[in-house]
């Protein structure tokens, strides 16, 4: 059976997600859609696509909605997506609010229709080759680690990146959930959190491209430290900012009782993961996995598939409403100047040790 799928929005990340779409035999793309009908048509006639209006769309014969949106709009183009009776498949974050998030779960589940949200890299080489280190306890049980994600903001390289200051974004919902959706998969669910937060700058000046000299104004903070303690007792330290201009950390590092795991970079599918047990040499990981190249889009395929294949989906709105939780407490903890435990758990979803069919 073939699946039919819509997409909502034309912007920077659509070209990655239909590269991957296209390249399944079982999918067929309906049709494009964005609030500015003329991006849909441009688009549309770039890849030679059908542009719709988004209420066309909505009407049409999708069974899946593709939902890549700007972060203030997933939750009220969700809703709709879900209210037409479409499964949802949506960027991250899940929406730009947890009480948002908790609304379109809880939508889904009334109308019985799945509910999955990026980032899929979890699902990449990188993430899996991490994984398989943690189940095996090749160093032994975690009990703390640290993960980092620091550069100058994406003003140097996003043609609009406006978006990236507005409250539902900022350094923590943009490329938290990266960092966080990894630490969950390998770790569990975070049970209890205590965060600083600070915005460095009101005001920042697009230093190139075709708006470079305007001026965008910060709604949110643009560094956030997260202490994570996850419910298995491991302590994790998370950094998040658009503050720092260079850096030496590694992404993410695991230390176990027996050794230490460095991760690849959690916003891409493949990457070199390395380990050592106690004070040895470190090993690289030289197993060979699917997805090492740009991916995006297997979590909507995986999705997919599990709908007819009678299975849960590993992109799944449990674990996107807990990352959105953790994301949303940070800033809440770092407001309030205390620790705050987690109201959401999560499954760890199953892994991925071969191609998705």
């Amino acid at each position: 059976m073939v699946i039919q799928i819509g997409i909502i929005g034309a912007g920077n990340i659509f070209g990655a997600y239909l590269n991957t779409l296209r390249k399944e035999r079982k999918v067929h793309i309906v049709g494009i859609a964005d609030a500015q009908p003329a991006v849909a048509q441009a688009r549309a006639a770039e890849f030679g696509l059908t542009a719709m209006s988004v209420e066309e769309l909505l009407a049409g014969p999708a069974q899946i909605v593709l939902n890549i949106t700007p972060p203030s709009a997933h939750h009220a183009v969700g809703m709709a997506a879900l209210n037409a009776g479409k499964h949802l498949f949506t960027e991250k974050p899940l929406a730009a609010t947890f009480a948002q998030g908790q609304e379109l779960v809880a939508l889904a589940a009334a109308k019985k229709l799945r509910l999955g949200c990026a980032p899929d890299t979890v699902l990449g080489a990188g993430s899996q080759a991490v994984r398989a280190l943690v189940d095996t306890g090749a160093v032994g049980r975690i009990v703390g680690g640290s993960a980092q994600f620091m550069n100058h903001g994406p003003d140097h390289w996003h043609p609009n990146p406006d978006f990236f200051y507005r409250h539902g974004a900022g350094s923590l919902h943009d490329m938290g959930p990266y960092y966080i959706s990894h630490l969950v998969h390998h770790l569990g669910p975070v049970a209890e959190l205590n965060a600083t937060a600070r915005m460095t700058w009101s005001e920042r000046i697009i230093p190139r491209g075709p708006n470079a000299g305007r001026s965008i104004k910060v709604e949110v903070p643009t560094t956030v430290v997260s202490q994570l303690r996850f419910v298995a007792g491991a302590e994790v330290s998370l950094t998040v900012s658009f503050d720092v201009w260079k850096h030496l950390h590694t992404p993410i590092e695991l230390y176990g009782e027996n050794g230490t795991i460095l991760s690849h970079d959690p916003n891409k599918f493949g990457g070199r993961v390395r380990w050592s047990q106690q004070d040895g040499d470190w090993q690289t990981v030289r197993e060979r996995r699917p997805y090492t190249t740009n991916s995006r889009g297997i979590g909507l395929l995986d999705m997919a598939f599990a709908v007819g294949q009678g299975r849960p989906h590993r992109c799944n709105e449990a674990l996107a409403l807990h990352v959105l939780e953790v994301m949303d407490k940070s800033l809440e903890s770092a407001a309030h100047g205390r620790a705050l435990a987690l109201t959401t758990t999560c499954e760890r979803p199953v892994a991925l040790t071969a191609r998705l069919t």
